[in-house]
């Protein structure tokens, strides 16, 4: 019988193939460091995830309480108005009359400050012959409450009660406008109500669209609580759409006014302005003006 011993493994030597060597073998400092490195980015990656998730109103609603100015100050004539949601809250607005009453615009303001950081787009639509109501929503200057998604399209049929039901005004000569944040809240009033015409002035398709634009790394749309969807609603509108961005928008990209004016029902009409997304209608004050103009004069009283 012949007996086979079995080679023993001994440990690869200097010089071996395959032998690990100073040069091919991470230095122990050099891999600590790298796992702190990646941790420490995974902890900010989440914590900032949690943040969006958490604070989240704190982006979509930035009201504030004080009021800096009023039309009157313009040289507007206007009405302190107080009116009462389907909830119960307290809602404070401006009612500014024209000399020569075409209209009403019912004017919906976006995210940030109150009604009276809108004074010159109240006296834009003045001189279009419109009188001008513009509330403050729940939360914002004088207005009751806290903002939410639910509560402006509450506040936005608190006002046009008010306009329908109490001043008498018949619904063909309302004006439906609403820029920034209040564009979503004009289209969903609009699907509600049959206004004489809608305009929507840089907004977005949908918040989890504008969320995941703005923050491109995050999974924000399934983080995103907010819907503010007219992308969806905006086709169902029965009356004259005219849809206001400019590719100058710097927080609400072109885009978005691109494709709500693809995604709106005919007649519709589509108004490139000029200037960042907060001064737009002021740096093309003369286009801005006129396109209105044009719009209003073949679709609106």
């Amino acid at each position: 019988m012949t007996l086979v011993r079995r080679a023993q493994a001994r440990p690869p030597e200097k010089g071996d193939p395959g032998a690990e060597t100073p040069q091919t073998r991470p230095p122990k400092k050099k891999r600590g460091l790298l796992y702190r490195l990646v941790r420490i980015v995974v902890l900010v990656y989440l914590g900032a995830a949690i943040m969006l998730l958490f604070f989240q109103s704190r982006l979509m609603y930035q009201p504030s309480r004080e009021l800096e100015r009023t039309p009157g100050e313009s040289g507007l004539k206007f009405e302190d108005v107080f009116l009462t949601t389907s909830d119960g809250l307290k809602l404070h607005g401006w009612y500014v009359p024209a000399p020569k009453r075409k209209g009403v615009f019912l004017f919906f303001h976006g995210n940030a400050g109150n009604i009276s950081h809108r004074v010159e787009s109240v006296y834009i639509f003045n001189r279009l012959g419109y009188d001008v109501f513009i509330i403050d929503y729940r939360g914002y200057g004088r207005s009751e409450g806290k903002p939410t998604e639910d509560g402006t399209y509450r506040d936005a049929g608190a006002a046009w009660r008010y306009l329908t039901e109490q001043r008498g005004i018949p619904p063909r000569e309302i004006v439906i406008f609403g820029r920034s944040l209040g564009g979503a809240v004009a289209v969903e009033l609009a699907a509600r109500c049959e206004p004489a015409a809608v305009i929507v002035e840089s907004s977005f398709t949908s918040a989890p669209d504008l969320a995941a634009s703005t923050f491109p790394f995050f999974p924000v749309r399934w983080l995103c609580r907010f819907r503010y969807d007219s992308l969806e609603k905006i086709a169902s509108l029965r009356c004259p759409v005219l849809i206001i961005h400019s590719p100058d928008d710097d927080l609400i990209p072109f885009e978005n006014g691109q494709r709500l004016f693809d995604a709106a029902s005919e007649p519709k009409q589509f108004l490139t302005i000029e200037g960042g997304h907060n001064e737009g209608f002021l740096v093309s004050s003369d286009a801005y003006f006129r396109g209105m103009e044009e719009f209003l004069d073949k679709y609106a009283p």
